[in-house]
């Protein structure tokens, strides 16, 4: 037997648990998971001895601010942090110049990707252009994005063409979208209440980091708790996949876990700042860098727990880098600042310092990352695990490396990290994507272009739809 490529003496994380065994990769997928005994003649064998081997993340939630805000980032340095990051397949996102709402921009920005992406790719268009959803799902997208927002004092992150509130237009794109047979991704917010609660807010005078977060999270999240209530009732009503981003209260978290107990079919996720930054005391220290959210404690607890019970399904990013300028001005306009923070880069291996820590199992960190996404997202057996046919999407992780991330390794166009100072125990050492390394001993190594559309084939199609029927949520 003549393959490309051995990892060998390794811990894999396999569908089963973890196994000792080698992995054979062979024509970019995964051929065979054996006993390092067993002779292969491979081009190349990387000793692994020590280390986890673990499916590459999938993260669905990106923003790579191309095309139109390049001055904050890009596909191609978007990717780079991925490789780095073991991220192995992204998910944008349309908040874009010009929204993605369309088959031409849907066309522009795979046309991009293409050109640019090291790591697997694919692209959460919005529908908000009714006619456009079916076409736009015939060209291979696993989701659609929408957000329940209007930006008050900005006109980004959440331009126009990329939002809807109103419940009855919201109706008809789950009708419209539950035909495609695709997920809905949607922002949850209550724009009504939004604006009076922050109306209070600023004629006070309190536009600042800390007026900004507690009028997000005023009255126990009741902004994110209504939205989403709505939110499950409508999927309820059409038969609509839905996935819920960013998960932060308790109370959301419970609706949640009774309507997967009564059959609707919701996932949800948890982004890198909501178990690991946004303490009221990151956001008096870091001010604007560290909003997105506050996250009190109540609400964090529940994330872990959601985590941990698999009430939360998926660890996405929401990478949502901004440069210093457009942050500074939060200090004392926190209104006009552009919230999100940066996040692909170390997501993973933060979880990876939380297994070591004891706050999850790595079983828990795997399904996460890689196989629940993928399931969810209709690529299973195809990207977020390690198993024979699979895409060799492999990370190999060390479990005993302590390190400190600092502003210093940033590849991010914006230059900074919220985590600056942050001191880990593990750190990822090698990505392949299918099979070809694209980050190895501290350097990307990939080629952009490298990536590829990441879309469901006829047999993950139908495995999707079984676990659907059986309300496969893990």
């Amino acid at each position: 037997m003549s393959i490309d490529l051995r990892l060998s003496g390794g811990t894999v994380a396999t569908p089963a648990g973890n196994v000792t065994a080698d992995v054979l990769v062979d024509n970019e997928k995964i051929v065979g998971l054996v006993h390092p005994s067993v002779p292969a003649e491979a081009d190349r064998t990387v000793d692994v001895t020590g280390k986890l081997v673990l499916p590459g993340m999938v993260d669905v939630h990106v923003h790579t601010r191309e095309p139109g805000f390049e001055h904050k980032e890009d596909i191609e340095t978007t990717s780079r942090q991925a490789a780095v990051g073991g991220v192995t397949t992204i998910f944008g996102m349309p908040n874009l110049n010009p929204p993605t709402n369309d088959v031409e921009t849907l066309n522009d920005v795979f046309d991009r990707y293409g050109r640019t992406s090291i790591v697997d790719y694919n692209h959460n268009p919005a529908p908000t252009n009714y006619d456009q959803i079916q076409p736009m799902a015939e060209m291979g997208v696993c989701a659609f994005k929408i957000y329940m927002v209007v930006d008050t004092g900005r006109t980004y992150p959440h331009p126009a063409g990329t939002g809807m509130h109103d419940h009855g237009h919201l109706l008809k794109m789950m009708d419209l979208i539950a035909k495609t047979g695709k997920r809905f991704i949607i922002h949850p917010h209550d724009q009504a209440l939004m604006d009076y609660i922050e109306g209070e807010y600023l004629a006070r005078g309190e536009n600042t980091p800390q007026g900004y977060a507690s009028a997000y999270a005023a009255r126990s999240g009741v902004i994110w708790d209504t939205a989403i209530d709505v939110c499950l009732r409508l999927a309820e009503a059409s038969g609509c996949p839905i996935h819920i981003a960013h998960m932060q209260t308790k109370r959301s978290i419970e609706a949640v876990r009774r309507a997967k107990a009564a059959g609707i079919d919701v996932t949800c996720e948890v982004n890198h700042w909501g178990p690991f930054l946004s303490t009221w005391d990151d956001v008096e220290r870091l001010g604007p860098y560290a909003l997105s959210y506050w996250v009190p404690d109540e609400g964090r607890n529940a994330i872990w727990e959601g985590m941990t019970d698999g009430t939360i399904d998926i660890c996405s990013s929401d990478h949502a880098p901004h440069t210093r300028e457009e942050k500074e001005i939060g200090w004392t306009q926190m209104w006009s600042c552009h919230t999100g923070t940066p996040g692909i880069q170390y997501y993973y291996p933060l979880l990876l310092d939380a297994v070591n820590r004891g706050k999850l199992t790595l079983e828990r960190a795997v399904s996460l990352v890689a196989t629940r996404p993928a399931e969810a997202f209709g690529l299973r057996g195809i990207k977020g695990t390690i198993e024979v046919g699979a895409d060799a999407d492999l990370v190999v992780a060390d479990m005993a490396a302590p390190w400190t991330i600092s502003n210093d390794g940033v590849l991010s166009r914006c230059g900074w990290t919220p985590y600056d100072g942050r001191e880990i125990t593990a750190a990822i050492e090698r990505t392949f994507v299918r099979g070809t390394e694209v980050f190895a001993d501290g350097s990307v190594v990939g080629d952009p272009g490298h990536g590829r559309l990441a879309t469901a084939g006829a047999e993950s199609e139908k495995r999707l739809a079984t676990a659907n029927a059986s309300g496969g949520n893990n």
